[in-house]
């Protein structure tokens, strides 16, 4: 009785979280979306490091995942 009391004791503690950075970031910084080569085979197209042709793509992709814009085209 007496351990199950304790345990529910300590249960109900909480130590301070402290965020400890013993190391920094170890992998690789992140780059520019339209840095990269467009993906699979079938995906639009856009000019790697061209962020203007990226920006068009991307909202060319969002008007097609627009449930009202879909439904009536």
């Amino acid at each position: 009785m007496v351990v199950a009391a304790a345990m529910a004791l300590a249960g109900c503690g909480e130590r301070e979280q402290v965020a400890e950075a013993k190391r920094g970031y170890q992998g690789k910084p992140d780059g520019k979306p339209w840095n990269n080569e467009p993906l699979a085979h079938d995906s639009p197209r856009w000019k790697a490091g061209d962020q203007a042709s990226w920006e068009a793509q991307i909202r060319k992709r969002q008007l097609t995942q627009h449930e009202d814009r879909r439904i009536r085209d």
